[in-house]
């Protein structure tokens, strides 16, 4: 019986040698290259997943049950510092050298005033942390009733998500303690860094609707994969509108290795429902948005939108649980243009849903279409905007963007003409 391995290297045989032997090192290295992003996978995904756990916990707790002002995100806050801190911790013990490019710093919390608010973030990130282990986890990763954290050590995990960002941020596999290497597989490890969102969408959070935490692994500015936990996202798209119907998962992506869906609970081995985005005519199609104006020109949309042909309305929601929508069928277009000059969007608003469109068979660009640029910092640099969708629709709506821009452009002419 042949194994798949040897079935694979097989497939170089009566090949001249010289290119065998070039296309057997070509297929040992993607072999290698799967078996080295699997452990990343199974980290991120208990990463985000016990992220989830504590930011539904807070909701729970300091929004359903504290009366806030119109305007308080302190639980937000919370949140946020509580989830960063869990996942830069379980990232620092798993992969001790990476690179980490996140949203938040203590400098807040180790400020005297920020006693209170430290003391909070402290308890829920160490309760997150050491909560038993699930199936598939590692003490190795410094969660589970063994471990311990101090204050001092939870504020210095927050900020191992200072980096700067750039093209580079990994050291050589051989730091890397997550699970037991081969000298090969070592050597099959490349440069890269964590992005890190710990509650994106936060007026969706307060609102008791659509947030998400995100997590991806970027490799020589590209992102290689992406975990997205949507605790408030329907399981499937057809009970999106019951109330009553179960809600919450998590959407993870391996570069050529498909996107999938997995319910909150899933053991970390389990593969998941494939994602795929479907091919959808005008019909079909609606424009996922932001609910903010503030985060995109809706008004621009709705013009793309009637140049499309679509009649069908806006699907709005919080964070990058739109990606996830989008991966598995829901709408067919992201659209998010820029409201004004001067705001670029950050690289960890974006990288977990740009490979998991893409893994999903999609298509993300700029409205120029050209692909976004993970590798210029903590930002994508001047905003052109975000375009995702299937590969048949994204080139119709990157030709309706343009018809878009030159009707305003007409329109905003003849406006000073009067």
């Amino acid at each position: 019986m042949v194994t798949p391995w040897r079935k694979n290297c097989s497939a170089t045989h009566g090949l001249p040698h010289k290119l065998a032997r070039t296309a057997g090192k070509g297929i040992a290295r993607l072999f290698l290259m799967s078996l080295t992003y699997a452990t990343e996978r199974q980290v991120a995904v208990a990463a985000v997943r016990r992220a989830c756990a504590l930011t539904s916990s807070v909701f729970n707790k300091l929004v359903r049950n504290e009366t806030l002002t119109k305007d308080d995100k302190s639980p937000v806050t919370v949140g946020d510092f509580s989830a960063q801190a869990v996942i830069n911790t379980i990232l620092g013990r798993a992969f001790p050298s990476d690179a980490i490019v996140g949203e938040e710093d203590s400098a807040d919390l180790r400020a005297p005033s920020g006693e209170a608010l430290r003391s909070r973030v402290v308890a829920l990130a160490h309760d997150a942390l050491t909560s038993e282990l699930e199936p598939g986890e590692q003490e190795a990763w410094g969660i589970g009733p063994a471990h311990s954290h101090t204050a001092d050590e939870l504020m210095d995990a927050i900020d191992r998500g200072s980096h700067p960002g750039g093209r580079a941020g990994r050291a050589r596999a051989s730091s890397i303690r997550a699970l037991p290497r081969t000298d090969s597989m070592r050597r099959a490890r490349r440069a890269g860094m964590w992005t890190l969102d710990p509650i994106d969408g936060t007026k969706g959070f307060l609102r008791g609707e659509q947030y998400a935490v995100c997590l991806a692994l970027v490799v020589d500015a590209r992102v290689e994969l992406g975990v997205i936990g949507c605790p408030n996202l329907p399981a499937s798209s057809s009970s999106s509108s019951d109330a009553a119907a179960p809600r919450g998962c998590i959407v993870v992506a391996v570069r050529g290795h498909g996107a999938h869906q997995l319910p909150l609970a899933a053991p970390l081995s389990a593969a998941g429902t494939r994602l795929a985005i479907p091919t959808l005519g005008a019909a079909e199609l609606s424009l996922l948005e932001s609910v903010e104006k503030a985060h995109a020109k809706l008004s621009f949309n709705a013009r793309v939108a009637r140049v499309l042909g679509v009649t069908r309305p806006p699907t709005r929601m919080d964070s990058q649980a739109k990606y996830a929508a989008l991966a598995r069928g829901d709408g067919g277009v992201y659209l998010r243009m820029p409201t004004g000059t001067g705001y670029r969007e950050k690289i960890w608003d974006h990288a977990p849903g740009s490979v998991l469109i893409e893994e999903a068979g999609g298509v993300v660009t700029d409205s120029r279409g050209q692909p976004l640029d993970f590798g210029l910092g903590r930002t994508l640099g001047e905003n052109f905007g975000v375009v995702a969708a299937g590969k048949e629709v994204h080139s119709k709506v990157l030709e309706a963007i343009r018809v878009a821009q030159e009707e305003e452009a007409r329109e905003e002419a003849q406006e000073q003409k009067l």
